[in-house]
């Protein structure tokens, strides 16, 4: 059916349109990490299709969209051809700073993407800073404006990212990148208009989001109705912030977040968008394979209070939110799911992102920003796997010949954390051990999770190993900002996944 075609055509413009980002970008966190995410939407704002990139991005989108779009409406800003919409707002983009959108006009509708810019300015290499209490500690905020008009870049907007980004000629080589990505995306959905007409592409994106809404209505209707609770716990200093979901089963989902901890002053915070995201994917991993659009964003509620550590007030700093908070949703949401589906649901990764920003001065600023894999946890019917990027994350590895060739930087050593992995009838997944040295030495920043308690085990399972970071011998806490000696070798070693079920002999 015509529908079909169009439906399939369109998730592979987002795939498409996010290889040409990739290949296009000058950063190695966007052209080897692949830290970037796209999408198509239709003229009211409703996500027709999404690449399979970031899960932390994907779900935002939803959010994000329409937020643009009404900030656009409101200020009375019109996407004509050739025009390019930039942003990086959390409180509208639905992220955190580094993730910069760009939106552009199709005729039927928007093309849109996002990718994590290493450095957005502010006080700290890698623009996530542990210490930040406020948005203005965390970078430069872009409500959107125009990038490009008419196909022509706006030099005003280009000098803002000149003279507040850390390494500018990354971020604005990685903007054009995301514009290219973008008119790609125009072309293709040209190409499909011409092709099909007008009318049955827009019924067909109309057809295939009820598809979607149905098959998942059906799914979900095969699942036990009830209340489900799940909790889970961010560390801040010694003390634990509580994240706590009641996940309702109806017709639909509903995720209430009542008595999860308040916002704090520091930037593990998570805006709307990612909590949104961080529920999305979990509903998501318990479902068959299916497009990911509006027809199942819409089965899912989600509320939050304001001011909570899931919908904070601006200007609190939020960027921690996206790479750690993320993860613990997810926890949560697994807990309760795995009182929902026992038997589906796999015990606790690592339960952190392990982000490492660094920079310095080699004849010029330089700034360099990864995350490090972990284990993931083991499953109900196998082992977990070692050494990845699971869940909220789904980047990739940077290699280390490409990190040495562009920054100064030496690895000394890059291994599995052999033994970390929880124990159980399943083994949880083994974390990594990846250290390095600052040659000119340069300020180093952490912001990770899952030092004081590991990830946890299910049915029996036991937990997996804490992480931690050794800085000149002298051990860290999982969040932190210091200055890092000529030589001075980082060693960073990342959690376990969990165990599950009993091991045999707990079970004599």
């Amino acid at each position: 059916m015509s529908w079909e075609i169009i439906n399939k055509a369109t998730i592979f413009i987002a795939e498409e349109m996010g290889a040409t980002l990739k290949r296009s970008a000058l950063s190695p966190n966007i052209r080897e990490r692949m830290d970037h995410s796209c999408a198509v939407v239709d003229e009211n704002g409703r996500i027709v299709a999404q690449a399979e990139h970031i899960p932390v991005h994907l779900g935002s989108f939803k959010i994000g969209v329409r937020n643009v779009l009404n900030y656009l409406e409101r200020e009375g800003m019109e996407l004509g051809p050739g025009d390019a919409v930039v942003f990086n707002d959390p409180y509208i983009s639905g992220t955190h700073l580094n993730d910069v959108g760009v939106i552009m006009a199709t005729g039927i509708g928007y093309v849109i993407n996002k990718a994590h810019h290493v450095d957005v300015g502010g006080p700290v290499p890698g623009s996530i800073n542990p210490n930040a209490t406020t948005l203005f500690e965390e970078g430069v905020v872009i409500p959107p404006v125009k990038f490009m008009r008419r196909g022509e870049i706006v030099k005003d907007v280009l000098r803002i990212v000149e003279e507040n980004f850390k390494v500018p000629e990354y971020s604005l080589g990685d903007l054009q990148a995301q514009v290219a990505a973008n008119r790609l995306g125009i072309s293709r959905i040209s190409e499909l208009v011409t092709k099909y007409g007008r009318e049955r592409v827009v019924e067909g994106w109309e057809r295939s989001l009820r598809y979607t809404s149905n098959i998942v209505g059906k799914e979900i209707g095969k699942w036990p109705r009830g209340e489900f609770l799940g909790v889970d716990y961010l560390e801040w200093g010694q003390d634990f912030l509580p994240v706590k979901v009641y996940l309702r089963i109806g017709d639909g989902i509903e995720v209430n977040f009542s008595g999860t901890s308040p916002q704090i002053q520091g930037p593990l915070n998570a805006v709307l968008g990612v909590t949104f995201s961080s529920v999305a994917f979990s509903i998501r991993s318990m479902l068959q394979d299916l497009p990911t659009n509006e027809g199942f964003y819409s089965l899912l509620e989600v509320r939050a209070e304001e001011g909570s550590l899931v919908n904070p007030r601006k200007p609190a700093a939020v960027g921690g939110g996206n790479v750690e908070t993320s993860e613990r949703i997810v926890d949560a949401m697994f807990k309760a799911l795995s009182q929902a589906l026992p038997g589906r649901v796999p015990a606790g990764s690592s339960g952190t992102m392990m982000n490492v920003m660094m920079g310095g001065f080699d004849g010029k600023p330089w700034s360099y920003y990864e995350t490090v894999g972990g284990g993931s946890g083991a499953r109900p019917n196998g082992d977990g796997v070692s050494g990845v990027h699971s869940r909220m994350s789904n980047t990739l590895n940077t290699p280390i010949e490409v990190a040495e060739r562009q920054f100064p930087i030496l690895f000394t050593g890059y291994r599995i954390r052999e033994g970390s992995g929880g124990r159980g009838k399943f083994r949880g997944g083994d974390g990594v051990i990846r250290s390095f040295i600052l040659v000119q030495g340069g300020t180093l920043s952490v912001l990770a999770d899952r030092f004081l308690m590991g990830p946890w085990g299910l049915r029996g399972g036991e937990n997996g190993k804490p992480g931690r970071v050794i800085v000149g011998g002298k051990e860290m806490p999982s969040k932190f900002t210091v200055k890092v000696s000529p030589g001075e070798e980082v060693i960073v070693e990342t959690p376990g996944g969990g165990g599950y079920g009993a091991l045999e002999e707990n079970l004599r």
